[in-house]
């Protein structure tokens, strides 16, 4: 669990700060006629995209260091590496959930910003 909101911080810390530097992009898609639900829409497909990542990184590298740690300890008796598929999808799952609750936040800062502002933001 302490992970999972360690994991939530940073999704959010990260795209807060794609907001805030975005932040006259998002006017000017506001601007030529992007609705505010369009906007947290695709911030939340964004966070989406950041969680899964991380999710896939993840478990690629927990693959690969199951595999090594089964090669080095061969001589021990050690011969089969099994991966828990079902357990593997719902920990992707959950990155995806926590992803877009994470998202809640950046994207409704992100669809209230007042347009003109945002466009003439350096």
């Amino acid at each position: 669990m302490l992970s999972l909101l360690i994991a939530l911080i940073g999704i959010a810390n990260t795209l807060a700060l794609s907001i805030y530097e975005r932040t006259p992009e998002l006017g000017l898609l506001r601007a030529v006629g992007m609705t505010r639900g369009q906007l947290r829409s695709m911030v939340r497909a964004e966070a989406l995209v950041i969680s899964m990542f991380g999710a896939l990184e993840g478990l690629v590298l927990g693959a690969l260091f199951g595999w090594a740690i089964v090669a080095a300890m061969r001589s021990s008796g050690v011969t089969q590496l099994v991966f828990p598929v079902a357990q593997m999808l719902v920990i992707a799952v959950v990155a995806a959930l926590a992803g877009l609750l994470a998202a809640i936040a950046p994207s409704r800062r992100a669809a209230r910003l007042n347009i003109l502002q945002a466009v003439t933001t350096e």
